[in-house]
Protein backbone atom coordinates (compact mmCIF):
# COMPACT_ATOMS: atom_id res chain seq x y z
CA UNK A 1 0.00 0.00 0.00
CA UNK A 2 1.33 3.34 -0.80
CA UNK A 3 0.85 6.34 1.83
CA UNK A 4 1.82 10.10 1.67
CA UNK A 5 0.82 10.19 5.31
CA UNK A 6 3.65 7.11 6.05
CA UNK A 7 3.44 3.29 5.81
CA UNK A 8 2.58 2.93 9.28
CA UNK A 9 -0.03 4.58 11.73
CA UNK A 10 2.05 7.53 13.09
CA UNK A 11 0.22 7.04 16.63
CA UNK A 12 0.32 3.36 17.16
CA UNK A 13 2.73 1.74 14.50
CA UNK A 14 0.35 -0.39 12.62
CA UNK A 15 1.28 -0.86 9.25
CA UNK A 16 -1.28 0.43 6.77
CA UNK A 17 -1.40 -2.23 4.54
CA UNK A 18 -2.08 -4.71 7.78
CA UNK A 19 -5.19 -5.94 8.93
CA UNK A 20 -7.22 -5.95 10.92
CA UNK A 21 -8.78 -2.42 10.74
CA UNK A 22 -12.65 -1.87 11.18
CA UNK A 23 -14.31 -0.15 7.61
CA UNK A 24 -16.94 2.30 8.68
CA UNK A 25 -18.07 3.07 5.21
CA UNK A 26 -17.44 2.83 1.70
CA UNK A 27 -18.21 4.99 -1.45
CA UNK A 28 -18.13 4.72 -4.89
CA UNK A 29 -16.80 7.19 -7.00
CA UNK A 30 -16.18 7.90 -10.48
CA UNK A 31 -12.03 7.02 -9.87
CA UNK A 32 -12.36 3.84 -7.90
CA UNK A 33 -13.41 4.17 -3.82
CA UNK A 34 -13.35 5.99 -0.98
CA UNK A 35 -12.72 3.35 2.13
CA UNK A 36 -13.53 5.37 5.59
CA UNK A 37 -11.40 3.01 8.05
CA UNK A 38 -10.44 3.02 11.89
CA UNK A 39 -6.99 2.11 13.04
CA UNK A 40 -6.47 -0.21 15.86
CA UNK A 41 -5.84 2.73 18.52
CA UNK A 42 -9.01 4.40 16.97
CA UNK A 43 -7.63 7.02 14.15
CA UNK A 44 -9.84 7.68 11.54
CA UNK A 45 -8.31 6.83 7.97
CA UNK A 46 -9.50 8.13 4.01
CA UNK A 47 -8.33 4.95 1.99
CA UNK A 48 -8.52 5.70 -1.95
CA UNK A 49 -8.83 2.20 -3.92
CA UNK A 50 -8.33 2.81 -7.78
CA UNK A 51 -6.08 1.30 -10.34
CA UNK A 52 -2.85 2.54 -9.05
CA UNK A 53 -3.74 0.54 -5.61
CA UNK A 54 -5.04 1.56 -1.89
CA UNK A 55 -3.61 4.41 -0.44
CA UNK A 56 -4.44 6.31 3.12
CA UNK A 57 -4.57 9.80 2.23
CA UNK A 58 -5.62 11.54 5.89
CA UNK A 59 -6.18 10.51 9.16
CA UNK A 60 -7.42 11.83 12.21
CA UNK A 61 -5.64 11.59 15.70
CA UNK A 62 -6.57 8.10 17.57
CA UNK A 63 -10.03 8.37 19.37
CA UNK A 64 -9.87 9.73 23.31
CA UNK A 65 -10.72 6.87 25.89
CA UNK A 66 -13.56 8.74 28.06
CA UNK A 67 -13.82 8.07 31.11
CA UNK A 68 -16.09 9.48 34.37
CA UNK A 69 -19.99 11.00 34.01
CA UNK A 70 -21.43 10.71 30.97
CA UNK A 71 -19.04 7.79 29.25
Amino acid sequence: MISPTGAACPHCGWPDGAEPFHVVSRHGTAAGRTVWTRCGCGSLQVRIVDDRGTRVISRSRPAVAHSGPGA
